[in-house]
C-alpha cells in the first residue's frame, strides 16, 4: 500500500499463482489476474490469509535444558509463554488503532497496524479512503497523497475488480482485500522518527459462485518512515517490495461460500511487537 509520489501507477509485472484444476468457484477458467498485478502497483493494496502458529506444551523427559517447569517437570510454567512488552495502544481514531508509545516497540506496532488499516476494504471506498489517509498519514503526507489516490482508484479500475462506483461488491459476493502481518523490523530509529519494514502475507479477490478472479495471496515487504507528530507515530513516506515468499503448499482451494464465510466471521486483530 504504498501510496507515495514514488510509486510507479502502470501495469506490473506478473506474479505467479497456485490454483487448483478448474475454477475454485465453479465459473469459467480464471483469465490472467490483471485486475488484482494492477492493484499492487497502482495503490499498493495487496491483502491476506492468516499463517497461524499454535504453540505446544512439550512434556516428558524431553523438555529442554534450561526450561522453567511447574515443579512437576512435565510442562513449562505460565511465565515462560506469557506474552510479553508494552500495550500497543491506547485508544482508536476514526476506528483506527492509534496511540502508540514512543519507543521502538511502538513504531514497530503502529507501522504492522497501519498496514492492516492501508490494506483494507476501506481503502476503497472514498469516504473511508479519506478518513484512513487522514490517520495514519502526517498531514504533509495526506494533502499530498489523497489526489494521487483517489485517481488511481477510478471508477475503471474498481471496475476491474467487480466492484461498482463507490467500491461495493456485487450483491452475493464478497470482495476481500486483507494485510496480515507477519513480523517487523526496525531499520532505523531516533528520537522522533523511525523506519520499519512489515513482512505481510496479502489477500485480495473476489469470493462469489460467479467470480472469475477468486481469492488469492501474495508475499510483501512494507517499509514505513514514521515521525512523531502530534503525540504519535505517523507516516511520511512507505514503500513495497516483493517477498520474501515461501514455497507455497498444497492445501485445496476452498469454495467460495467457505472463503465469505471465514472472511465474515473471522475478525482481525490489532497487532503488537
Amino acid at each position: 500500500m504504498s501510496h507515495g509520489d514514488e510509486h510507479d501507477y502502470g501495469e506490473p509485472t506478473g506474479t505467479r499463482v497456485r490454483l487448483p484444476e478448474g475454477d475454485p468457484y465453479g465459473g469459467a477458467r480464471r483469465p490472467a489476474r490483471s485486475s488484482s498485478r494492477s492493484l499492487v502497483t497502482v495503490v499498493g493494496v495487496v491483502v491476506l490469509l492468516i499463517a497461524a502458529i499454535a504453540f505446544a506444551n512439550r512434556g516428558g523427559d524431553d523438555t529442554p535444558t534450561g526450561t522453567a517447569t511447574d515443579g512437576t517437570g512435565n510442562r513449562p510454567k505460565t511465565s515462560t509463554t506469557a506474552a510479553t512488552g508494552t500495550k500497543p495502544v491506547d485508544g482508536k481514531s476514526a476506528g483506527i488503532p492509534t496511540g502508540y508509545a514512543r519507543t521502538e516497540q511502538g513504531a514497530q506496532s503502529s507501522a504492522a497496524n497501519y498496514a492492516v488499516t492501508l490494506g483494507s476494504t476501506g481503502m476503497f471506498k472514498k469516504d473511508s479512503r479519506h478518513s484512513i489517509v487522514g490517520t495514519v498519514y502526517t498531514a504533509e503526507a495526506a494533502d499530498r497523497l489523497l489526489a494521487p489516490m483517489d485517481q488511481a482508484y477510478s471508477t475503471g479500475f474498481l471496475a476491474k475488480l467487480g466492484l461498482d462506483a463507490e467500491g461495493n461488491a456485487p450483491e452475493g459476493n464478497t470482495f476481500v482485500s486483507r494485510v496480515v502481518p507477519v513480523g517487523t523490523t526496525v531499520q532505523t530509529y531516533a528520537d522522533t522518527t523511525a523506519k520499519v519494514a512489515v513482512w505481510y502475507l496479502g489477500l485480495i479477490g473476489m469470493s462469489g459462485e460467479k467470480s472469475t478472479d477468486p481469492v488469492t495471496t501474495s508475499w510483501k515487504t512494507w517499509t514505513f518512515d514514521l515521525r512523531w507528530t502530534d503525540g504519535d507515530w505517523k507516516i511520511t513516506t512507505d514503500e513495497q517490495t516483493d517477498g520474501p515468499a515461501p514455497v507455497p503448499g498444497d492445501d485445496q482451494a476452498a469454495a467460495s461460500d467457505e472463503i465469505s464465510k471465514a472472511i465474515e466471521e473471522y475478525g482481525g486483530f490489532t497487532y503488537a511487537r
